[in-house]
């Protein structure tokens, strides 16, 4: 099990855009695929016919996810 943070940003954008918490979870241990570059990882998953995309870094030994969206 991966352990993440939201941060605000993240928070709003979550209840804004209809994200739910398992969605985010199932992106973040099991991505589709991820593209790491200038210290940021972007993660994808394909979820009820739409693609969850994340912005995250690494913190420690938790992935902060910074923004989040439908693609």
């Amino acid at each position: 099990m991966v352990s993440f943070l939201l941060s605000n940003h993240a928070k709003s954008r979550m209840l804004q855009r209809g994200i739910a918490i398992n969605e985010i979870r199932d992106c973040v241990e099991f991505p589709d695929y991820k593209i790491t570059k200038n210290n940021k990882i972007e993660m994808f998953k394909k979820l009820n016919n739409k693609v969850l995309r994340l912005i995250c870094v690494q913190e420690n030994k938790f992935i902060k996810v910074i923004t989040l969206m439908w693609k």
